[in-house]
């Protein structure tokens, strides 16, 4: 029972509102020296819990990584990039990165792409420059939409891509919890057959909304700029 004083330590820490990490390990430590570890197996076992679950910090080298490009200029190359391409809408652009990634996600790489790692540091500064070089200028309230939109091109490729994958966690659980409670065969690849259609539809509804989108950037930017005073206005 003595082992148990270790919820009494996380449960005061964050009563206290102490820091979450160091409230985790005084427990851990805690726990392991009331169930009878020597300090040094303590210490060993916090290792092997590391070791184990490495792939959770990997933010921690992700993100000064992504960082420093930003920083030398990543969106700026991925705007001048996006340059080039003069019939590459806004539109255009985000609806193949939609269909790329929802490629990947249904071969399984769910973690080329993501809103960290491809969104904030290529994919939204490229579907900004393409707005700007077709549209000018654009308001704050037109960016903040070609970001948010490059956000849903991403989210909705990998949500609907991911379940043609055959070992995905959700088909997974799906067939796990079918077969054990109604007493079926359900095998991962009918799921994963099934969810093809979906994905396609998903790729067609979405596709086209961001298609759209370009008529809306044209029809907002031009009624922002008629609302603005002109030079001569301006000078009165």
């Amino acid at each position: 029972m003595l082992v148990l004083l270790g919820v009494l330590v996380v449960v005061i820490g964050f009563a206290t509102r102490r820091n979450p990490l160091l409230v985790v390990g005084v427990a851990g430590i805690v726990t392991g020296l009331l169930g009878g570890l020597s300090p040094r197996e303590v210490l060993a076992a916090f290792g092997d819990g590391f070791a184990s679950s490495r792939a959770v910090t990997i933010f921690a080298i992700t993100l000064p990584v992504i960082g420093l490009l930003e920083r030398y200029g990543l969106q700026e190359q991925a705007r001048t990039l996006i340059a080039r391409f003069t019939k590459l809408t806004t539109g255009r652009f985000l609806a193949l990165y939609l269909l790329l990634r929802q490629v990947t996600a249904a071969l399984g790489l769910v973690s080329v792409c993501g809103p960290a790692q491809t969104v904030r540091p290529l994919v939204a500064p490229m579907a900004e420059g393409a707005a700007e070089r077709a549209h000018g200028p654009l308001t704050d309230k037109a960016r903040e939409k070609v970001r948010s939109f490059s956000a849903s091109a991403d989210n909705v490729g990998l949500f609907f891509g991911e379940d043609v994958f055959l070992a995905v966690g959700s088909i997974l659980l799906i067939t796990g919890f079918v077969n054990t409670t109604y007493d079926t065969h359900l095998e991962p690849l009918h799921l994963a057959l099934w969810a093809i259609p979906t994905a396609i539809c998903a790729f067609v509804v979405h596709g086209w909304r961001l298609l759209r989108l370009d008529r809306q950037l044209e029809r907002e930017l031009l009624a922002a700029n008629a609302t603005q005073p002109t030079a001569k206005e301006t000078a009165k």
